[in-house]
């Protein structure tokens, strides 16, 4: 699967676009990601699977594309 960060998490994993093995769901993914990159673990941002935002668990589809969300700010 394709992992599109953005802003601050893009400096964390040190690439804006990474590619890992496919996980089954959202839970799982961000279980992953907060072990391989520890700096993550306090940090809030959502998650966009094949350009829908989710919440929650959801399921991933195989060759999806995930989006990492930082929180956005108006104006």
């Amino acid at each position: 699967m394709k992992v599109l960060a953005f802003g601050k998490i893009a400096e964390i994993v040190g690439n804006q676009e990474i590619e890992i093995d496919n996980l089954p769901n959202t839970e799982v993914l961000l279980g992953y990601l907060r072990q391989q990159y520890p700096q993550l673990q306090n940090m809030k941002f959502t998650l966009a699977v094949n350009k829908k935002q989710v919440s929650g668990n959801t399921e991933i589809p195989r060759g999806a594309e995930v989006a990492l969300l930082p929180p956005f700010s108006g104006g």
